[in-house]
């Protein structure tokens, strides 16, 4: 059964169950520091939405982090090209740069030729005639253009708010609670492909005024996004890629596959088992062109080690079921017969 539910879509779970976790969790406490192997760190794309704040839900008030890797551009204004030769100020004229300044320029070398050849004194007067005229000319050409200057007056250029996110990245303990070791979600912030992106700017919450469901998400929705939690972090666990590449995107294929990659020449393999979803709801769901995408808060028990390849001995992870709560975004294709399959885009810590 799904442990999203219509309306808040929150999940629950029964007593015994929570008195297990409680349990596992006060065990888990006693053996933190050597048991926490957690990495950290938020990765994939969401679109246009990549570096916004989802916004907050019930299962995850407080603010998601920031995506620290993606294949998505970050926007911003362009850098300038320090190849480019820098361009030089045009010499000031004393009839402008402009038309009317080359006009003027032009009547009187004219004036100046026709002294020269067969002017004589005559030619002066009738130069000094030209100039007159020229002056008279250029002084209506600049009235003109003033007044049409003072009706359409430059804008002023917008600038760029920018507020730096505050803090070290989360990467222990989440609202109290010790972590699993790796997982997908929790294992994934170190060695990966894609580029280190430096913190990005608090910028809104996609979702104005709280969250946004633009496209309809189903109880079948929900129910996939949970069974995809379980699929993808049992892959994970069993570096079965090609499962992985069946429920992610090639981004998020890429990045999960750099850290097995990781793992196995550190001679290590990460364990994930009873991998179960707590609590969960939509933060925003959204639609760009032909995809939709869907941003959801889960909280879910995981019982996640790592342990050593040869030996099967646990190197760091906690011994009981632990809880992590994440930011997970899923995106589908749609097409002229309806659309394609829920697909993991993007991974947050909280």
């Amino acid at each position: 059964m799904s442990r999203f539910r219509k309306g808040s879509w929150m999940g629950s779970r029964k007593a015994s169950g929570m008195v297990a976790v409680a349990v596992a969790l006060g065990l888990s406490l006693v053996v933190a520091d050597q048991a926490d192997a957690r990495q950290g760190g938020s990765f994939g794309s969401r679109g246009t939405r990549t570096y916004t704040t989802p916004a907050p839900t019930q299962t995850a008030p407080s603010t998601a982090a920031p995506i620290q890797r993606s294949t998505t551009p970050q926007p911003g204004p362009q850098a300038t090209n320090p190849g480019a030769r820098p361009q030089t100020a045009a010499r000031p004229s004393m009839f402008g740069n402009g038309f009317g300044g080359a006009l003027m320029r032009g009547l009187l070398i004219g004036g100046l030729v026709g002294m020269l050849f067969g002017g004589g004194l005559g030619g002066m007067a009738g130069i000094l005639g030209l100039l007159l005229q020229v002056a008279l000319i250029g002084g209506a050409i600049y009235l003109v253009m003033r007044f049409l200057r003072s009706r359409n007056p430059t804008p002023a250029a917008a600038g760029y708010g920018r507020s730096m996110a505050g803090g070290p990245m989360p990467g222990g303990p989440l609202s109290g609670q010790p972590t699993a070791g790796y997982g997908v979600g929790g294992g994934m912030g170190g060695g990966m492909a894609g580029g280190s992106v430096p913190p990005q700017p608090n910028a809104a919450p996609a979702a104005r005024g709280g969250k946004t469901d633009e496209i309809g998400v189903q109880p079948a929705d929900l129910d996939t996004f949970e069974r995809l939690l379980a699929t993808i972090q049992t892959a994970f666990s069993r570096e079965d890629q090609g499962e992985l590449k069946a429920n992610t995107t090639p981004e998020m294929f890429g990045f999960l596959g750099d850290e097995l990659r990781a793992n196995a020449e550190k001679g290590l393999r990460n364990q994930v088992s009873d991998v179960k979803l707590l609590q969960g709801d939509v933060a925003e769901a959204w639609r760009e062109g032909m995809r939709d995408y869907a941003t959801v808060a889960m909280r879910y028990a995981i019982k996640d080690q790592m342990v050593d390849r040869a030996t099967g001995r646990v190197v760091s992870g906690n011994p009981g079921v632990g809880e992590t709560t994440e930011i997970w975004t899923f995106v589908r294709e749609r097409g002229p017969f309806g659309a394609g399959p829920w697909l993991l885009s993007a991974v947050q810590e909280t």
